[in-house]
């Protein structure tokens, strides 16, 4: 089996209905440690110039709005973020679907909350498509442990590498002392416990 490593040049990072309220219901991980990771999967994007496609889920109802660092981090993929008005899968959205083509990469990194159900099918769709897949697993959460494991397990199944944001992060550096290498330091750092 033949594995290829993931490189900025060619990946693209979704993160999805990183919400409030959506996000508040999780029970597999804690709210913070979610927070942190995915906004750390954003700041890598931004630092190695990755595409960056944000969506979200009806925001005006219980799943709330995405977290506002977003805004800050990456405000031109907030503000162009995909505000989906119920598609569960993220890929029947064409809004998304098409930045999702429009960034012209064929590797996506994909992380949403929650694993089992806002992660899950967009995942499995993009594999369908032909697309290359990793789901990265600690910057998302379902609301039991075995929701996550269950959705995790059909994702790699289906094809999918499920992997971590320090996995993802340190493979899209590739090298510490390159400037890619060097962008993404601080936001490694950022992930260790204190």
């Amino acid at each position: 089996m033949s594995i290829t490593l993931f490189t900025p040049e060619h990946s693209a990072v979704l993160l999805i209905d990183h919400q409030i309220g959506t996000m508040s219901w999780a029970r597999s991980a804690a709210f913070e440690d979610i927070k942190l990771r995915a906004l750390s999967l954003a700041r890598g994007a931004i630092a190695l110039g990755m595409p960056l496609v944000l969506t979200s889920s009806l925001e005006d109802q219980a799943q709330g709005p995405m977290l506002d660092e977003f805004a800050e981090i990456a405000p031109e993929a907030y503000a162009s973020r995909v505000q989906r008005k119920g598609a569960v899968n993220a890929m029947n959205e064409p809004g998304f679907a098409d930045a999702v083509k429009a960034t012209g990469r064929r590797n996506l990194i994909i992380a949403g909350v929650t694993n089992d159900v806002c992660t899950v099918f967009p995942a499995l769709t993009a594999l369908a498509q032909g697309y290359n897949v990793q789901v990265v697993a600690d910057a998302g959460a379902s609301i039991t442990k075995d929701a996550d494991t269950v959705a995790l397990r059909r994702m790699e199944r289906a094809g999918a590498d499920i992997t971590s944001t320090n996995q993802v992060l340190a493979e899209l550096a590739d090298d510490w002392a390159s400037p890619g290498g060097q962008a993404v330091l601080p936001v490694m750092f950022d992930l260790i416990p204190a």
